[in-house]
């Protein structure tokens, strides 16, 4: 199985790329052969990663930059990726968006053709791809219901969840009640303006407790120089919250989970999430999380005695938000709940579960 997407990097602070390792990753341990193809020059060589050459647009970059680029490559392009498909004898090729997994290009060849939906982006994109692929998978039945209201058929599309890319114990239960007592609350994303990190920090003046926050620029933005301004946004923020420290680097992949697991709790400030992978990633070690109760986090995170997290209305502001983290952490037995609901929850999205699953979603 062969994923096409173009700004892919390892350690891209992007939940599409990361859910996309890790769906590689499960295949491979159900012994199938997964590679993934993108247009972005890597750091370093891997037998899993190809690189093309006849699409090399500026990263970061926005969809017009993208979107002129595949075009100015046109029947090249087409035919390199019909070459790299012959050459390593792709069965199924997975077109990981519209328009950034070059869906939009999909080629006609013997290979079975994918499209993931994981979000409902441009028509002029959408359109062509979907007229240009046998399956369509999507990671939330919100994704389902977005393109439907778009007026796109859904009724054959397959939803195949994201997955967390790497394993992590949780804490046992005396290190995490010490957790809630003494560790930080933690925030992970990129600088994008949905993840609203900026006015998550701006919200976070009252802040009785310390907090930690790691953001990056990912190889995609909205408009040419978003990614800066988000991050001047987030400076100024921080500059009067005094509790919070903020981190631009960014984080190894295969640190997020520890990270995330000495965590007291994770808020996920999203205002738009067709799936939540970092709000998994935090359940996945057992860290009750705070967001809004927005597009598929209601249904990851859950609500009433099950829920891994607390949601707060979207109305009521970020302040709300670290309200909710600090008086989850007030209650010891509410927390205990929460965190053993939240690592089981999240059982159900393992690697190699979500492969089977597209598996059967596409053949």
């Amino acid at each position: 199985m062969a994923f096409l997407l173009a700004a892919y990097t390892p350690d891209a602070p992007a939940g599409m790329e990361r859910a996309t390792a890790a769906l590689a990753a499960g295949l491979r341990k159900l012994g199938h052969r997964a590679v993934i193809i993108t247009a972005a020059r890597q750091p370093r060589p891997d037998p899993d990663v190809i690189e093309l050459r006849t699409l090399a647009p500026p990263f970061p970059c926005d969809d017009d930059t993208l979107r002129d680029a595949i075009d100015t490559a046109g029947g090249r392009l087409h035919q390199e990726i019909a070459t790299v498909f012959d050459t390593i004898g792709v069965d199924i090729a997975v077109y990981v968006d519209a328009l950034w997994g070059l869906g939009r290009v999909a080629i006609q060849h013997r290979a079975r053709s994918v499209l993931a939906v994981h979000v409902v982006g441009h028509d002029q994109d959408l359109g062509v791809a979907l007229a240009s692929v046998e399956h369509v998978i999507a990671p939330s039945r919100v994704v389902l219901d977005q393109a439907g209201q778009r007026g796109y058929d859904t009724e054959d599309w397959s939803i195949v969840p994201n997955a967390p890319l790497h394993e992590h114990p949780p804490p046992d239960t005396g290190v995490r009640d010490a957790m809630r007592a003494h560790a930080p609350i933690r925030v992970l994303g990129r600088l994008g303006a949905e993840k609203n990190i900026a006015a998550l920090l701006d919200g976070a003046r009252l802040l009785q407790r310390p907090a930690e926050v790691i953001v990056a620029d990912a190889g995609f933005e909205s408009a040419p120089g978003a990614q800066a301004a988000e991050r001047a946004r987030c400076a100024y923020a921080a500059a009067h919250s005094p509790l919070v420290h903020v981190r631009y680097d960014g984080l190894p992949w295969k640190q997020v989970p520890p990270w995330l697991a000495e965590a007291a709790a994770v808020i996920v400030p999203s205002t738009r999430e067709s799936f939540g992978l970092v709000a998994l990633e935090a359940m996945s070690v057992g860290t009750p999380v705070v967001a809004y109760g927005v597009d598929n986090l209601p249904n990851l995170v859950g609500t009433g005695p099950e829920a891994g997290g607390v949601l707060v209305p979207r109305s009521h502001g970020e302040h709300a938000l670290w309200q909710a983290a600090e008086s989850v952490l007030s209650d010891r037995v509410h927390y205990r709940d929460l965190s053993r609901a939240a690592y089981y929850r999240s059982r159900d999205f393992r690697p190699t579960t979500v492969a089977e699953l597209c598996l059967k979603a596409v053949r």
